[in-house]
Parts: structure tokens; sequence; C-alpha cells
């Protein structure tokens, strides 16, 4: 059974006088390669007197670049969105050969362009000290994924944060809480 999930997404901005806008970039689309499954997707920008052009950044993922020749008093955009969240196996996908133990070497091809993902902050004295006690020995790599992922789940308690910005590792480890994206940025480092 399809389990189906809508989204409306309302961005509304009145000036109290006639406003010249710069183009505004919207990534409000979901991103091809997702998983889930889009049964509809519309996004409306208003006020309707402008250009549009739909891009793709370097990274596959669709925005629209909207340009308004004229002062405007508003600016209102609107996502409507309906998703089929039929759950899937997240275990169903290839590990390469060469990357199935952990730790391992990313082939000298692809190792450029991950480089950007593969630079850590600089780590404070608790990041530091919780990077020790990962074990790094030679390890099947999605069990070592599951792994930390489950220490993460155990250790970090979850929160829902309104506001925006990404907590620091330091900030989340001090803390031992944080949203989805606090504790993905802990990941990363």
């Amino acid at each position: 059974m399809a389990i189906l999930a809508a989204v409306y997404h309302l961005t509304h901005y009145k000036y109290d006088r006639p406003v010249v806008l710069g183009p505004q970039v919207i990534r409000l689309q979901p991103a091809p390669h997702s998983r889930t499954k889009v049964l509809s997707h519309s996004l409306k920008v208003g006020p309707a007197n402008h250009f549009v052009n739909l891009q793709q950044d370097p990274y596959g993922n669709f925005l629209a670049r909207f340009v308004f020749p004229e002062p405007v008093t508003e600016l209102k955009i609107e996502v409507d969105l309906v998703a089929d969240m039929t759950v899937y196996n997240p275990f169903d996908f290839f590990v390469e050969p060469a990357a199935e133990i952990f730790p391992f070497e990313y082939p000298e091809e692809i190792s450029a362009d991950l480089a950007i993902y593969r630079t850590p902050e600089p780590a404070g004295p608790l990041l530091s000290a919780f990077l020790q006690t990962i074990d790094r020995h030679p390890t099947n790599t999605v069990n070592f994924v599951v792994d930390l992922n489950a220490r993460l789940q155990r250790e970090i308690a979850y929160i829902v944060r309104m506001e925006t910005g990404v907590f620091s590792p330091e900030e989340t480890l001090a803390a031992k809480k944080g949203s989805c994206r606090d504790t993905s940025w802990l990941l990363v480092q």
C-alpha cells in the first residue's frame, strides 16, 4: 500500500513600497536522483511579470532563476508536491569492490571531485576526542557506517530546530543533541 505525502510551502514577502529585486534562485524542486517517487510538483511565483530560466547546478539539482524586470510590492513563492513514500530497502545499493572494506582509498579518477567533501573542519577538543574513539581497523564498510549511525543515535538526542544554520561538531557534541543537519555535518567530519 502506497503512503502518499502532500506538502504545501508558501514564502510570501510584502514590501511597504515598490522594490527592485535581483535575480531570485529557487531550489524547491525535488532532486532527480531521489528514490522517492514524486507524483506531482508545481512551483508558482508572483508577481506574474517575470522571466524564468530552469537550470541544473553542478551536482544535478534543479533550480529556477527568476528575474523581475520591474519593481514589485510583493514576492510570493508557492510549492505543491505529492510524493509516494512507499518504504524501500535502504540497503538496496551496490558497493564498489574497492570500497567494501573500510578504511579504503578513493580511485584517483574521482578523488579530486570528492575533495570538497573530504576536507574536514579543524577539530576542536570534543571532536578530536570523539574521532579517537572510532575503531579504524579494517571492517565491512556498510557495517561501519551502520554502527557509526547507531552510535550517534544513542549519543546525540534528536531535536527539531527551526532556526537556520548548522551546529558545529563541537556544539553538537557538547549539547549531546542536534537536528538531522547537525548530526549529518558531524558525520561528514
